[in-house]
C-alpha cells in the first residue's frame, strides 16, 4: 500500500479565512482519512464493498451531524466546519462522504428540524455515535427529478399508519437501522415518517453492478403494508419543502465535498508530473501539462471561494436554495473535469487502482446526478434569475 502523501492546495491562502476551530476540525478529518480510509479504499472499491469498519471513525471525527447541538449528541459546530469535514472525507472517497452526508443532512437534520422532542432524544444521540445508521427515502423508480409525483403513500388506520410503496437509489439502505421516508397521506400531502428495520413488510434489497460509488452501499426501500406507529410521523413539517430543506443541507455538503475529490486528483497529477520523465525531463516542464495543472488549481481556488462564501451565508441564515444549487452544480462539474484532465496527465497509469483518479472520476459521475441533476440545478438558477420555471 502506497503512503498517502496528499498535500492540500491553498493558492489564495484561504486558511486565513478560517478560525482555529475550523482548521482543527479539518485537520482531524484529514489525518483520519490518511490513516483509516486511504489504506483500504481502493480494495473496497474494487470489491464493491462498503467498509463498515470506518463507521466508528466517522463518528469520532464528528462527521455525523456536526452541526447538531451537543444536547442531542452532535458536536455543535458551524456550517463551515461541516463543509470542511465533507471536503476531507470526499478527498478520500465520494462514497464514504455519501454515507456521512446521508446520516447528517438527510436523517439527523430532518429529525432535528421537523421531529418531536421525543424523536430527537430517541434517535439523534445514537445516530451521532454511529450506533444507529440511517437512510433517506425520497427518490422512486418513476420519480427522480420530480419528487412531488411520488406514489409512496400512507393511510390512517386509527392507532397506526399503513405505508406502501418503494424507493430507489438509496445510499446506506442495505444496512440502515432507520429510514426517514417521504410519503403522501390520503389528501396527497407529503409527510416524513421514521421507519425502523424489523418492521413487518419493510425490506431493503441492495443494488449491485454499479460502476460508481462502489465503496458505498446502495439499495431500495420496499414498503408492503408496513405498520408505522403514529409517534413516528415527523410532526413539524409537511409538504415538499420538508425533503427539499434536507436536500439543501446535503447539497451544501456536496459543494464542499467535491472540492476534496478535485484536490486529490490535482495533487496526484502534480506529484506524478514532477516524477514522470519523458524526452529527458519531467513532464511538468512541458507547456500542455502546465496548462492542465494551472487550470486545475484555478478552478479549485474558485470553488473554494464559492464554498467558503456559501458557508458564511449558511452560518448567517441567509443562503438561498438557489445559491446552494449553483455551488453544488459548479463544484461537482469542476471536480469531474479535473478528474478527467488529471487522468490524462497520468496517461495509462491513471486508469489503475494504483492511483485514486479513476475511482474519483467514476464516483463523480454519480455525484453530478444525485441530490439534483446537473441540468436541474442549472434550471433552478434560471428560474431564480428570470422568475420563469422551465421544468413545469
Amino acid at each position: 500500500m502506497k503512503p498517502d502523501l496528499f498535500q492540500a492546495p491553498d493558492y489564495y491562502n484561504l486558511d486565513d479565512l478560517l478560525t482555529e476551530e475550523h482548521k482543527m476540525v479539518r485537520d482531524a478529518a484529514r489525518e483520519w482519512v490518511k490513516r483509516d480510509v486511504s489504506p483500504i479504499i481502493e480494495e473496497a472499491a474494487q470489491e464493491a464493498k462498503f467498509p463498515k469498519s470506518i463507521i466508528k471513525g466517522l463518528a469520532e471525527i464528528g462527521a455525523f451531524g456536526p452541526y447538531i447541538p451537543e444536547e442531542y449528541g452532535g458536536a455543535g459546530l458551524d456550517q463551515i466546519s461541516y463543509g470542511l469535514i465533507m471536503q476531507e472525507i470526499e478527498r478520500g472517497d465520494s462514497g464514504v462522504r455519501s454515507t456521512a452526508s446521508v446520516q447528517s443532512s438527510l436523517v439527523m437534520y430532518p429529525i432535528f428540524k421537523y421531529g418531536s422532542e421525543e424523536q430527537k432524544k430517541k434517535y439523534l444521540p445514537k445516530l451521532a455515535s454511529g450506533e444507529f445508521m440511517g437512510c433517506f427515502g425520497l427518490t422512486e423508480p418513476d420519480h427522480g427529478s420530480n419528487p412531488g409525483g411520488m406514489v409512496t403513500n400512507f393511510k390512517d388506520k386509527g392507532d397506526h399508519y399503513l405505508l406502501n410503496g418503494a424507493k430507489l437509489w438509496i445510499s446506506n439502505s442495505p444496512f440502515a437501522d432507520i429510514a426517514v421516508v417521504w410519503a403522501k397521506n390520503e389528501e396527497g400531502r407529503i409527510h416524513g415518517l421514521i421507519v425502523e428495520r424489523g418492521m413487518e413488510g419493510f425490506s431493503t434489497p441492495e443494488t449491485h453492478n454499479k460502476w460508481s460509488l462502489r465503496a458505498s452501499a446502495t439499495g431500495e426501500l420496499i414498503f408492503d403494508n408496513v405498520k408505522i406507529p403514529k409517534e413516528n410521523l415527523l410532526p413539524n413539517k409537511s409538504g415538499l419543502g420538508g425533503p427539499l430543506g434536507c436536500l439543501d443541507s446535503a447539497r451544501f455538503g456536496i459543494a464542499w465535498g467535491a472540492i476534496g475529490a478535485a484536490m486529490d486528483c490535482y495533487d496526484t497529477a502534480l506529484r506524478y508530473s514532477k516524477e514522470r520523465i519523458q524526452f529527458g525531463k519531467p513532464i511538468a516542464g512541458f507547456q500542455l501539462q502546465q496548462k492542465k495543472l494551472a487550470e486545475m488549481i484555478t478552478e479549485i481556488t474558485k470553488a473554494q471561494l464559492l464554498a467558503w462564501r456559501l458557508g458564511v451565508l449558511r452560518n448567517e441564515g441567509k443562503a438561498t436554495s438557489a445559491q446552494i444549487s449553483m455551488a453544488k452544480r459548479n463544484n461537482v462539474d469542476m471536480a469531474l473535469k479535473i478528474a478527467r484532465e488529471a487522468r490524462q496527465v497520468l496517461g495509462a497509469m491513471g486508469i489503475t487502482g494504483d492511483y485514486s483518479i479513476m475511482r474519483h472520476m467514476m464516483n463523480l459521475e454519480s455525484v453530478i446526478t444525485y441530490e439534483g441533476t446537473h441540468d436541474i440545478h442549472l434550471l433552478i438558477t434560471g428560474l431564480d434569475i428570470t422568475g420563469i420555471p422551465a421544468f413545469s
